[in-house]
């Protein structure tokens, strides 16, 4: 985003919260280049074969963000519900792949190295949705710092403005739920 946008964006999310359906056609033009940004970021470890484009991966997440005003704080408040949405896109896009299979496959993702080793590249979308729930369970925290940092793409930094916690928390967290979501998505491919 350009310098002045935060505000711009922060404005129209508030306007947004009160009802405003005019906010959200302004918006549109500010966010959607990061929207598309997020959703490449998203998308570019796919295989090749995956039929899910990044502009209908950010048409489809906007359209579900749109669909009730939300109380939104600021810009990287809404990136961070945006990294979420396009989440849930994903695995209900998974889900629909899988069940049109006839019990085929599910859709894998290439997991890049620094998020878990590369024996998990390829790993089920659906698997790791399960094992991001499951962790949510335990600790919400590393659950969302996971959501950001892999399915919003943002930095150490970032995640840690976003969330409201130092760097060195992130850091740690982010380490903590790597270890703990290899751990379950490779025992959970060990008992298939």
């Amino acid at each position: 985003m350009q310098p002045d946008q935060p505000s711009q964006v922060s404005a129209l999310l508030a306007r947004w919260a009160t009802g405003d359906q005019q906010a959200v056609d302004e918006l549109v033009p500010l966010v959607y280049s990061e929207l598309h940004r997020l959703a490449h970021y998203r998308l570019r470890g796919e295989k090749a074969n995956h039929t899910l484009q990044t502009s209908a991966l950010v048409n489809e997440a906007y359209l579900r963000l749109c669909q009730k005003p939300r109380s939104i704080h600021d810009g990287k408040h809404f990136f961070a519900l945006a990294a979420k949405v396009m989440r849930d896109v994903l695995v209900d896009y998974a889900r629909e792949k899988k069940a049109q299979k006839r019990g085929g496959g599910a859709i894998s993702i290439e997991l890049e190295d620094v998020f878990l080793s590369t024996a998990q590249r390829g790993t089920d979308l659906i698997a790791l949705d399960e094992a991001l729930n499951k962790l949510a369970e335990m600790d919400q925290q590393q659950a969302k710092i996971v959501e950001l940092r892999f399915f919003a793409g943002l930095s150490i930094e970032d995640t840690s403005e976003v969330l409201g916690v130092s760097p060195a928390t992130i850091k740690r967290e982010w380490a903590t739920a790597r270890a703990w979501l290899y751990r379950a998505i490779s025992g959970k491919a060990a008992n298939a």
